[in-house]
């Protein structure tokens, strides 16, 4: 076996994981510059608002580069604000997410970062909200003085009490469900300790949002927008592209939001109408940009250029698909690699091809035929029949359909899907 090959592969496998960029190590290692007019529109709205309570809904397909975006955006302002962000999927589970644990979150998570960070809140407040969170969360005096001990730091302690007790998550919905407004009193009362020790306004930005069931972001943002913008400093959230479908909930952000709602598209790779056309050329400026991101996630000497070139088309411009991709293909080299240890190993056409076919069997498992009428409806004419309509939203959900924006908007489908319906003779 190449136990030089070997390696190379698993470097490269781990280098193409499913996870946002977060730390320096990662950016130093992985940035792309490609979305500085998303920034720039974030930048405006938190500092041109006349209002220091203004919130900001992000809103883009799974795996666009929100996470990453929004964490550079956090990093970009911080020497102005006291920046807090965080994933709710790590905060709480995420099969129990809703309006009240969210806010329960945004107070913890203000104050772990103020004792990340030395905030020097006064005693006296700091004791009265420590004895708060402790009655709120049920942990009894004894139970705190022991396990803190242990964990040097309550907040850590009611974080991680947060997400994994059901009970404590019950026992805080029941008891802020009707009176929503003393749990934001108390945000706020964080929020002024440490804005006025830091002398920096608050902005939190909650990532992660836009992962959860369409039904469940229905409820949170259609049924408690009014609670989860309550605070008194910025807040940005984020929520899936699909649920912007629903009128209702449309209207109700905007109206919450003061219309700041904030799109992230899809990289077009193609110009509207132009996939079809096996000999048009991808648009050079996202084609060079979705290649640079494999080029620093793989060596190029275990990939073949024009594989590289396949590997970015079949993406449909979604960052995180151009990864899914190239981390199936390190998969099946791995294995290729132990199987048959004489052979000089890379990922080529034929690599390609087997974990396409792969992914293409995961996109097929859970269509049927309503579906799959769908998919060729909108296929055929850039848009469905009924664009309201649940299969849809749940198929533009999960990344069989891509949104892309001109002037209008239009729809295409994700290019392995396409595949499926040539399988089907759907086209």
């Amino acid at each position: 076996m190449s136990e030089e090959r070997l390696q190379q592969f698993k470097q490269a496998y781990g280098n193409l994981e499913l996870v946002p960029l977060l730390t320096q190590k990662e950016i130093s290692q992985f940035k792309v510059d490609y979305a500085e007019k998303i920034l720039d529109e974030l930048v405006q709205l938190v500092e041109d608002s006349p209002n220091s309570d203004g919130k900001i809904v992000f809103t883009g397909h799974r795996g666009c580069g929100k996470s990453t975006l929004l964490a550079e955006f956090g990093r970009k302002i911080e020497d102005k604000y006291f920046v807090v962000f965080f994933s709710i999927a790590e905060t709480i589970e995420m099969s129990d997410i809703n309006h009240i644990n969210i806010l329960f979150s945004i107070a913890v998570n203000l104050m772990l970062q103020a004792e990340a960070r030395r905030v020097d809140i006064p005693k006296s407040t700091k004791d009265a909200l420590e004895k708060w969170f402790a009655k709120r969360t049920k942990t009894e005096e004894t139970s705190i003085q022991s396990e803190t001990a242990i964990e040097k730091n309550l907040f850590k302690l009611v974080s991680t009490k947060l997400k994994v007790d059901s009970k404590i998550r019950y026992e805080l919905k029941q008891e802020f469900e009707r009176k929503v407004s003393e749990l934001v009193a108390q945000i706020n009362i964080i929020a002024a300790a440490i804005q006025s020790a830091c002398q920096k306004e608050i902005l939190v930005i909650i990532d992660d949002l836009d992962k959860l069931d369409l039904g469940v972001v229905n409820h949170i943002f259609r049924d408690n927008i009014k609670a989860l913008c309550l605070p008194g400093f910025r807040i940005i959230y984020t929520i899936p592209i699909s649920a912007l479908r629903e009128t209702a909930l449309k209207t109700t952000i905007e109206a919450e939001t003061n219309d700041q709602i904030v799109p992230m598209p899809v990289l077009k790779l193609f110009n509207k109408g132009d996939s079809r056309d096996a000999n048009i050329q991808p648009r050079a400026e996202t084609f060079d940009v979705l290649c640079e991101i494999l080029e620093k996630r793989i060596s190029s000497e275990l990939i073949a250029k024009e594989t590289i070139k396949l590997i970015v088309i079949n993406s449909g411009g979604v960052l995180r698909e151009l990864v899914r991709i190239a981390n199936e293909c390190c998969r099946i080299c791995l294995r290729l690699i132990r199987r048959k240890p004489d052979e000089k190993v890379m990922i080529d056409n034929n690599i390609l091809d087997e974990a396409i076919n792969n992914i293409r069997n995961d996109f097929a498992l859970p269509l049927g035929k309503s579906e799959y009428q769908i998919l060729q409806a909108t296929y055929q004419n850039f848009k469905p029949e009924d664009p309201k309509q649940q299969e849809f939203l749940d198929l533009l959900h999960g990344l069989y359909v891509l949104e892309y924006r001109n002037r209008q908007n239009w729809y295409d489908l994700h290019p392995i899907v396409v595949e499926l319906l040539r399988d089907e003779g759907l086209i």
